[in-house]
């Protein structure tokens, strides 16, 4: 989980970001390695189901986010997310939402 400074009207507050790192270290302590073409390399565009996570795999790791970070996804923003790029998208924009 990354933490970043920013300064807001003269003071610091914090913000948290979601990035491909957080992703795949969440997919792989809730759903283990994948059976398809794996993590490695450029898979930000890449569907889940290629990669090797299935549906029951996208619930878990989506569970595993809204308990770190502290949110909550709404299951058809999961169901949407068919790549790793849109559930980043996802989950960063609840994250802007909740610091405003």
């Amino acid at each position: 989980m990354h933490k970043q400074k920013q300064k807001q009207t003269g003071r610091l507050t914090m913000s948290r970001t979601f990035t491909l790192d957080d992703l795949k270290r969440i997919l792989l302590e809730g759903s283990g390695a994948p059976d398809g073409t794996g993590l490695d390399g450029d898979v930000l565009d890449t569907d889940f189901a290629d990669i090797g996570y299935d549906s029951l795999a996208l619930l878990e790791t989506a569970s595993r986010v809204e308990r770190e970070y502290g949110i909550e996804l709404d299951e058809t923003v999961v169901g949407d997310a068919t790549t790793p790029r849109a559930l980043l998208d996802a989950v960063s924009a609840h994250l802007v939402a909740q610091a405003a």
